[in-house]
């Protein structure tokens, strides 16, 4: 009974061992596969996200689906899941989010756009198109636009925006982003293109977003051209 045991103990041990031998070359071939594959071009790459990252590991740029996108990330600190447009993010050196390229489009609304953003801010350039459809009727918008902004973090307008969400008041939003304009935090300073009134031209603002030379083509084909006091109402010639 003995010998029947240590001869059984054996055979399973030669079955380990040719398993393992196995196991081994298997693993061998297909890291030999990979490498060599990974020596060639590939002509198409599937994926929902790819991260461009530094040798220490230093995110520099995403390019995403919807689903996966990055919220953003300033201060060493990803920014709250928010629901983001599919494309390209950039990073800074030091890893904050700095512009990108964004779009997504339906039925409903469409939009396209490439944004510079102020260092620990938010977008200074844009360059965008934007459409909105009303009973069938679409109300598009597209151009270049420059901003202003002082120096609040973007941490601190989110909570300020955050803050104003938890309201679930739509008056109190407005009143809110009113108050944020008005105590300097953003102004449009000049948009070149076209709005949603069909206008086509160059639109100024003051320090305060406050618009004041507006030099367009209106819908009528007819040029105008119209100098504003701080009021908005039309400087006599």
């Amino acid at each position: 009974m003995q010998n029947i045991a240590v001869d059984e103990l054996a055979r399973q041990a030669k079955l380990l061992k040719r398993y393992g031998s196995s196991v081994t070359i298997l693993l061998i071939a297909l890291i030999g596969v990979c490498f060599f594959k990974g020596n060639k071009p590939s002509k198409e790459l599937t994926a929902e996200r790819i991260n461009i990252v530094e040798a220490d590991g230093t995110l520099r740029m995403v390019l995403s689906n919807r689903a996966r996108q990055h919220p953003g990330r300033m201060d060493n600190k990803d920014l709250p899941k928010r629901d983001r447009p599919a494309g390209l993010l950039f990073f800074n050196d030091e890893g904050d989010e700095c512009g990108g390229l964004g779009y997504n489009g339906d039925k409903k609304e469409a939009a396209m756009f490439m944004t510079m953003d102020q260092y620990k801010n938010d977008q200074i350039l844009t360059i965008s198109y934007d459409q909105e459809n009303h009973l069938g009727k679409p109300s598009r918008s597209y151009g270049f636009t420059l901003n202003d902004r002082d120096e609040l973090p973007l941490s601190g307008q989110i909570s300020y925006f955050d803050s104003l969400k938890k309201l679930k008041d739509t008056n109190a939003y407005v009143q809110g982003l009113r108050r944020y304009k008005a105590e300097g935090h953003l102004a449009q300073r000049m948009f070149l293109g076209k709005n949603k009134n069909g206008e086509v031209g160059l639109f100024l603002t003051d320090t305060k977003g406050r618009p004041r030379l507006r030099l367009f083509i209106n819908e009528k084909n007819e040029p105008v051209f119209q100098a504003l006091d701080e009021n908005g109402n039309l400087m006599k010639k």
